[in-house]
């Protein structure tokens, strides 16, 4: 019996050593090909090329008027200019404006008066996209018109009030006065 429970003993051994192979991973039970992203591309493509297409129409209408393409996909233009500065605000300034936003026929979404009045430390406070760049490209008493397209604007999310999805605007901004942020060691130093 001796002999017997050995060999048994070896063929549970032998037994557990074949069961342990190597395990391999398991493959997913979908693949994921990109159509949803590449899709989303497309239609994101579509939409931003029928915005610029109403935008250029506006800007088309007014030969009159000199419109610049900003680096980041938003058109401006001088309401009145000031050519005696040369300062415009930077991060961390801390700039007073006033706005006023219109959709693309020129319907007033949201008045001056309403919005009035606005305090913004330069990046480093969440505004619209298109203002945060826009007020770094005024400079003190100017007036602009800019020209925004849905993803410098609101977004997909629209406001979530009176701006819809995917809306581009035009908002007028007056820039009033902006000043340095003081620093925390001006303070200490006052304090001493």
């Amino acid at each position: 019996m001796n002999n017997i429970s050995k060999t048994i003993l070896l063929l549970f051994a032998f037994i557990t050593l074949l069961s342990c192979k190597q395990q391999q991973a398991r493959m997913p039970i979908s693949r994921s090909s990109g159509t949803f992203m590449k899709e989303s591309a497309e239609r994101n493509k579509k939409l931003i090329a029928g915005e610029e297409g109403r935008i250029d129409s506006i800007i088309k209408s007014n030969p009159k008027i000199q419109y610049f393409a900003s680096k980041k996909g938003y058109w401006f233009h001088y309401v009145s200019k000031n050519e005696r500065d040369t300062l415009r605000p930077k991060r961390g300034d801390v700039a007073q404006f006033d706005y006023e936003i219109m959709d693309l026929k020129g319907n007033v979404v949201y008045s001056e008066v309403e919005l009035r009045p606005q305090t913004y430390v330069v990046d480093k406070q969440n505004i619209m996209m298109g203002l945060r760049d826009g007020i770094k490209l005024m400079r003190k008493n100017e007036k602009v018109t800019f020209l925004f397209p849905s993803h410098m604007a609101f977004g997909y999310r629209g406001d979530t009030k009176r701006i819809n999805s995917n809306e581009p605007i035009i908002c007028t901004v007056t820039l009033n006065d902006f000043k340095p942020q003081v620093k925390a060691e001006n303070i200490i130093q006052t304090e001493n």
